[in-house]
């Protein structure tokens, strides 16, 4: 994301976060359950820019839970945007992305702010560098879904994260039994080679 002055991406989970507060993060995206608190560990990172979106990390609809909607997708390219326009008040910056674990919100996010930031960057390519970022991303299929159409890929980006599912399975299986166990199976079925 070099073309928003932003150099360091980082990726996480809630509980990682106190590992990151001396790291300098310039901006900060949380991606949170509604019911979650704020985490505390926020507090002892120098003052920064946030946006926090409360959603559940879900791909269809349950009781009593929050889907991810198209509006939450259009606040992190909102964010997005914010960054870009603010790159000339800055040399550098650190963005941070979290979620519950750092593995499906989160990653998800990251992946569509990449792909805001850097239009011509090729789908497949995008999600290895998320790999890159986070090993165990599993970007979150109906985040996706909406910011394909937002961004006018025409079906590339969800088409390439399919691939991606395919090949996060061949570099470690025990992702079929998670996501399945977390109600998440459909993914698991959309993987392509």
């Amino acid at each position: 994301m070099q073309s928003v002055s932003i150099s360091l991406l980082t990726i996480c989970g809630i509980e990682e976060l106190p590992s990151h507060a001396e790291r300098k993060v310039t901006h900060i995206l949380s991606v949170l359950d509604p019911e979650t608190p704020d985490p505390e560990a926020l507090q002892n990172f120098a003052p920064h820019e946030r946006t926090i979106l409360r959603f559940h990390d879900i791909i269809a609809d349950r009781p009593g839970m929050e889907m991810p909607r198209r509006d939450h997708v259009e606040k992190v390219l909102a964010f997005g945007d914010e960054l870009a326009k603010s790159c000339d008040l800055r040399e550098d910056g650190h963005l941070l992305v979290h979620c519950h674990m750092g593995v499906s919100r989160s990653t998800a996010s990251m992946a569509m702010l990449m792909a805001q930031a850097q239009p011509e960057i090729a789908e497949d390519d995008l999600f290895e560098q998320i790999v890159a970022i986070r090993p165990q991303a599993w970007p979150n299929s109906v985040m996706i879904d909406y910011a394909d159409e937002l961004l006018g890929r025409e079906g590339r980006f969800s088409a390439a994260l399919r691939r991606h599912y395919g090949r996060q399975i061949k570099r470690d299986p025990h992702f079929v039994t998670w996501m399945t166990e977390i109600g998440r199976k459909r993914e698991v079925d959309m993987a392509a080679d």
